[in-house]
């Protein structure tokens, strides 16, 4: 899920799998596969960002997750929840690289 924000400054989680495809005029707008319209205050290239890098937190949670642990329903590892996981897994400062977990 990726955390956007509304024009009245309300906050909302969305699966970015449902995004069929986003407007930037002038405001922008996610419209999803089953018809309904988000108009959020982040720019098309933060979307964008914010698309690629939970996409990217999501492989490198199953490229740390143990096949064998998955099926026995055992857990190897504590996986980072909530609206900013993704966030909190940056380095401070840097906005581009992941801690290790």
């Amino acid at each position: 899920m990726i955390v956007v924000t509304r024009l009245n400054d309300s906050q909302f989680a969305i699966n970015p799998d449902l995004i069929e495809r986003i407007h930037a005029s002038p405001d922008t707008t996610l419209v999803m596969v089953d018809g309904a319209k988000f108009i959020v205050i982040e720019t098309l290239d933060e979307i964008i960002e914010k698309i690629a890098r939970f996409r990217a937190h999501v492989i490198s949670l199953a490229s740390l997750t143990d096949d064998r642990d998955y099926r026995s329903g055992a857990r190897s590892l504590e996986i980072p929840m909530g609206p900013h996981a993704i966030e909190d897994e940056l380095e401070p400062g840097s906005g581009q690289r992941p801690r290790r977990l």
